[in-house]
């Protein structure tokens, strides 16, 4: 008697997973190549310190309708705000965090940081999309990882403003290029309304960021 072929089937998440990836590795390489042309990865210079932290209005109630650029989008740039929100929490817990205007603007990125994840987390759950962190123990562009976060806890206090300066501006000018592919090639008007205002917010962000050691210069992006 003929044998019937058998197939191997691979767990939804994975194929899933996969496909997430393959989106941000896209959405990221077509950003910075579109980038390079318009001249991003700069903050803008006319935008104001003073909306550093702007709003980013309410978490939606209603159904939203994702598509495969959106759901990368979240699920990248939320582990991306959590890795800045552990480093501004240890920077906040050491002697560097009494300089006044450090702290000031530490608080200020906590403050909208945490928002934009109530934000992204309330388009997820309107999507009735699952979170998840596909990304994690990876070396994403601007990702404050564990590794980055174990050699801050070991360097000296008086490296810490500006180790936590390079790190900030690499995850706030990686985030600007997200933020454009999401505008760029999302499907969600909600979203897509969100990641302008988290744009112009990190304009904001990295100009306040602007003078201070280990803020300058052009992050690299792998």
């Amino acid at each position: 008697m003929d044998q019937q072929p058998t197939t191997t089937r691979r767990p939804a998440f994975r194929g899933r997973a996969g496909r997430i990836v393959s989106v941000v590795a896209t959405l990221v390489v077509t950003t910075v190549a579109v980038g390079l042309s318009q001249g991003w990865g700069r903050a803008d210079q006319t935008a104001s310190p003073s909306t550093a932290s702007l709003p980013t209005g309410p978490a939606p109630t209603a159904s939203v309708v994702l598509n495969s650029t959106d759901d990368a989008f979240i699920q990248l740039l939320i582990p991306m705000n959590e890795g800045a929100l552990a480093l501004i929490d240890h920077v906040d817990s050491r002697s560097a965090g009494a300089d006044p205007s450090l702290r000031a603007l530490l608080n200020n990125l906590r403050a909208a940081h945490q928002a934009e994840l109530r934000d992204l987390r309330g388009l997820l759950a309107a999507g009735n999309v699952a979170e998840q962190n596909i990304h994690e123990g990876h070396q994403m562009p601007g990702m404050v990882t564990d590794a980055s976060l174990a050699e801050l806890r070991a360097a000296p206090d008086t490296e810490v403003p500006s180790r936590a300066a390079a790190l900030v501006r690499a995850h706030l000018a990686q985030s600007v290029v997200l933020c454009r592919g999401e505008q760029t090639a999302g499907g969600s008007p909600e979203l897509k309304a969100l990641a302008g205002r988290i744009q112009q917010a990190r304009a904001a962000e990295l100009s306040a960021l602007e003078g201070r050691p280990g803020a300058t210069g052009t992050p690299q992006a792998d």
